[in-house]
């Protein structure tokens, strides 16, 4: 790691094992960004962050070359430099080597041509936890854009403006659970269920019973009271597993995309049952199965894919 002695300004390399897509990367987040709080521009990721009570700025780029990203950080933030590699690591996932995952792929008559046509894939991440698992309790039965619009009234209703930010794009802070929990959602487009499992999920983060962001809590117990509130199901839980919590053998099973996948290939996996089992040849690699299954849908159909 390199860190610039500048005040309030620290950049981070995080390096990767080639073959590694940004592009690809870029999109995703793009497409699934949180108005206000992040934004996709020119091959940079930008958006506003929080850690131990220090707020600013992180714009992220592709070294252009080394196999590397770099990482800006401004604001007060830039004090935590050395403690953020970690998590950064894990929101680009950059500590993966594609060579295990190419291998485990390589003799998969679906999976293989996925991965030549694009095998730098990776899963991307998520900077909350929390964030992301509203973000997909809103995404629920909606379209990509409509969900990020959604969020994006979120974010205004219950968020905080960071003020005097040069950044227009990034000038929000995503809201805490608490600010969300007792926010006033009425009137932002979701129905009023919905808005109750997220208030739900946001009360249960801020009285400790739901630890999303505590990176020293059990996975298992993590997905366990996830699964158990109202309104959450497997594939929320298996969804945020895979980008939020890092584990590269989740998946999503319901998800339509991949069920189709399936079906595509094999027409007589119509069972559950059936198209479990065939996704055990992928373990312990199942959510970079679901990314190339995914993407294999973006390109055909030219839309956004799964997740």
């Amino acid at each position: 790691m390199n860190q610039l002695s500048v005040p309030d300004i620290a950049t981070i390399e995080l390096p990767f094992l080639p073959p590694f897509d940004w592009h690809a990367m870029l999109n995703f987040f793009g497409s699934r960004s949180s108005a206000g709080v992040e934004a996709v521009e020119d091959g940079v990721y930008r958006r506003a962050i929080e850690w131990q009570n220090d707020s600013g700025t992180m714009q992220v780029h592709l070294h252009p070359r080394r196999a590397c990203l770099v990482v800006t950080l401004e604001g007060a933030v830039a004090r935590h430099a050395d403690a953020l590699v970690e998590p950064l690591s894990r929101m680009f996932d950059t500590a993966t080597d594609p060579h295990d995952i190419h291998r485990c792929f390589s003799a998969d008559p679906w999976l293989a041509p996925l991965v030549e046509a694009a095998p730098g894939l990776r899963v991307p991440g998520a900077w909350s936890a929390f964030e992301l698992v509203i973000r997909t309790v809103v995404g629920q039965q909606v379209s990509v854009k409509a969900a990020s619009t959604v969020t994006g009234r979120i974010v205004e209703r219950a968020g905080k403006r960071i003020e005097d930010h040069p950044h227009e794009g990034t000038a929000w802070r995503f809201p805490t659970p608490a600010a969300l929990a007792a926010a006033d959602l009425t009137g932002i487009g979701m129905p009023n269920k919905r808005i109750a499992t997220l208030q739900t999920v946001a009360a249960a983060v801020a009285s400790g019973a739901l630890p999303l962001d505590d990176r020293h809590a059990d996975n298992a117990t993590i997905r366990a009271a996830l699964l158990a509130l109202p309104g959450i199901g497997p594939w929320t839980v298996e969804y945020v597993a895979m980008r939020a919590l890092r584990d590269p053998d989740a998946w999503p099973a319901s998800d339509l995309v991949l069920m189709n996948a399936i079906l595509k290939h094999d027409p007589e996996l119509k069972r559950p049952g059936q198209q479990k089992a065939r996704t055990e040849t992928w373990r312990p690699w199942r959510a970079y199965a679901a990314i190339h299954l995914w993407h294999g849908f973006a390109a055909l159909s030219g839309r956004v894919g799964g997740g």
